[in-house]
């Protein structure tokens, strides 16, 4: 019997987090990988991410364009409604025995909602976190949905079985993303530096000096604040006066508020030298952040990739501050002259030792070894969804 599990990614950064368990899950015959590709992935402006994944040699199953075009909290109101609806159908169609649900973002939630509609067990990558804004409810909400748990950390884990969740439904496998890094030649910026060049905007960054990078999201919950946010931010580039790599956000509410401070930046005569660029592979990202000086912003990543590849952070606001971290990070407010003191203490710091707190690089095969095994032990009461008939 085979046994079909659906991924659908939505994301940049969902891929990275899916590539080394698709890639070992064709060691597992008995298991059927479907890829399903949507939201912002379909968006050119954020790269071409399906040539990159048919490129990797997978196939992609179903595309679900569930996206409204905006960036207000009714937008993503509707988009994560058509996200429910989407995925609905594409589960009805591929009748997925388990799907993988990726973290935390809004419509992580709404293909939860569908696949427990649809009786599609569903796995949970990265449950038990603990960060903030309406992250820490979706991503515990999604957990409260699924049987199969994977997150990352042992501190994660001690939260998943305070909610009541078996100890035997937990498996802690670090972040997958990590996997990837060994096959990464980290000191070479070619490839970065031409997709900086192809897609992005602003002044041209030589990768081989100092720079720093910036990825900052808008906080939901601090919808009306993100202009100021963001432009404090700018405020705090101007002041290090470095070269400049800004990483924009994800389609989520707010959003559009980073534009005027970013082409503000790039248009001053004055201002550093900053290139903006709306999403990179994880192939190039990778050495982007491994040579940078300092990360700025709210990302994840720089508590997890950062971590491990020891590169100095400012993780500024709120969107992180409960999540595990460590030693690389230092804190800041939504101040300008906040951000840029932190970030000048790191800058003086200079690289941190490698840190494994969110895993060891091999967590890929663990999640692909877990899902073969469930799929055994309960190949006896398969799934009752049935494709449509031709």
């Amino acid at each position: 019997m085979t046994t079909r599990i659906c991924f659908p990614l939505t994301t940049r950064g969902n891929y990275a987090k899916v590539k080394s368990t698709l890639q070992a899950l064709q060691k597992h015959p008995s298991c059927q990988a479907q890829i399903v590709v949507g939201g912002a992935l379909l968006l050119e402006r954020y790269g071409e991410f399906e040539a990159l994944i048919e490129g990797d040699g997978f196939t992609i199953s179903e595309r679900i364009p569930y996206l409204v075009e905006g960036e207000t909290l009714s937008d993503m109101t509707q988009s994560a409604a058509r996200c429910t609806a989407e995925m609905g159908q594409v589960i009805e169609s591929l009748a997925p025995d388990i799907t993988f649900v990726v973290a935390d973002r809004y419509e992580a939630l709404s293909l939860a909602q569908a696949a427990l509609c649809m009786n599609s067990v569903i796995a949970h990558l990265e449950g038990g976190e603990s960060s903030g804004s309406i992250d820490d409810r979706i991503r515990h909400a999604i957990s409260m949905l699924s049987e199969l748990h994977f997150p990352a950390t042992a501190g994660a884990r001690e939260t998943l079985l305070a909610f009541g969740i078996p100890d035997d439904d937990i498996h802690v496998v670090g972040t997958p993303s990590l996997d990837q890094l060994p096959d990464i030649n980290l000191d070479d910026c070619s490839d970065v530096t031409a997709l900086l060049d192809a897609q992005g905007q602003g002044a041209t960054i030589d990768l081989t000096e100092d720079y720093v990078v910036v990825s900052q999201h808008p906080v939901v919950t601090e919808y009306e604040d993100a202009h100021r946010q963001f432009v404090e931010t700018a405020g705090a580039v101007r002041a290090l006066g470095l070269p400049t790599v800004w990483i924009l956000p994800n389609l989520d509410a707010g959003a559009q508020h980073v534009t005027e401070p970013v082409h503000d930046l790039i248009n001053d005569s004055t201002a550093p030298p900053v290139r903006a660029v709306g999403g990179l592979p994880f192939l190039a990202y990778a050495p982007l952040l491994h040579r940078a000086d300092c990360l700025i912003g709210n990302t994840s990543s720089g508590l997890r990739e950062a971590a491990f590849l020891g590169t100095p952070v400012v993780n500024i606001g709120t969107r992180q501050h409960a999540r595990e971290r460590g030693p690389n990070v230092a804190e800041a407010t939504y101040k300008s002259e906040n951000i840029a003191a932190a970030a000048r203490q790191q800058l003086e710091h200079g690289r941190y030792d490698r840190n494994s707190l969110y895993g060891d690089g091999h967590s890929g095969v663990k999640i692909a070894d877990t899902l073969a095994a469930f799929a055994a032990k309960n190949e006896q009461t398969p799934n009752t969804i049935k494709a449509p008939a031709a």
